[in-house]
């Protein structure tokens, strides 16, 4: 059985994540910072911080093997103006979102390449490619995945090897669900589709991407954002 590794499982997107693969077959190490986080079926549950490069080494050394990462692991702890954002707090966003997704998958590299085979999967978001007011550290790491992302897919390529992007939108979390109502109205508005999306749905994305039907994709950064990515502006007369 294959084994896949997917950081920030406890809940929310990274759990659905787990289950999906674990109902594909895979064997699926679930690992998170939160010690509640639980193993799948057929898989198992590892406690540890991304921002750890010899935890996260040792994660990997406990397993047989890697075939599939799914860096996903995040936070989203600063709304601020750039003007107002604190050093401290910028370089814990950065570390989280972006060096820690890194440090997730390069003990991967070597031995999928050795063995002309593995999926690379990494967690982006919208913000990586719009911005998002008031978020600017996020929006950076986020953004900063993207060019990861296109240059492992260029140097893992010959060796088969895919690694990719899914840029989520608004998914229906637990954080995102415990919003304001008011502040949910809104951001709702600007999601053409009308609803946010399921954390299934990202799943199921990150599925296909790591199965054999994927093995012609690789450096694609796909959204999943309702089209909420696109500009809703009309020069024509406005929907009635």
């Amino acid at each position: 059985m294959s084994t896949a590794l997917v950081t920030g499982a406890a809940r929310g997107i990274g759990r659905a994540i787990a289950l999906r693969l674990a109902s594909d077959g895979w064997a699926v190490a679930a690992c998170d910072r939160d010690s509640s986080v639980q193993a799948p079926p057929g898989g198992s549950a590892l406690v540890f911080d991304v921002t750890d490069a010899a935890a996260v080494t040792d994660a990997f050394a406990s397993l047989d093997s890697v075939d599939a990462v799914v860096a996903n692991a995040a936070i989203v702890d600063n709304i601020a103006d750039a003007d107002r954002l604190s050093a401290e707090a910028w370089r814990r966003e950065v570390d989280v979102n972006l060096t820690g997704a890194f440090l997730t998958v390069q003990p991967a590299i070597a031995p999928m390449r050795e063995r002309g085979s593995g999926r690379i999967v990494v967690i982006s978001s919208g913000a990586a490619t719009g911005g998002l007011r008031g978020q600017v550290s996020y929006s950076a790491a986020k953004a900063g995945l993207l060019g990861m992302v296109r240059t492992l897919a260029l140097e893992l390529a010959p060796s088969g090897v895919t690694v990719n992007a899914v840029l989520p939108g608004m998914v229906e979390t637990e954080n995102v669900k415990a919003m304001p109502a008011e502040v949910r109205e809104r951001v709702m508005g600007h999601v053409p589709v009308g609803r946010f999306a399921e954390p299934d749905e990202v799943a199921a994305v990150v599925s296909f991407l790591c199965s054999p039907d994927a093995s012609y994709i690789t450096g694609a950064c796909i959204p999943v954002d309702g089209a909420m990515g696109l500009t809703d502006l009309t020069l024509g007369r406005e929907r009635r």
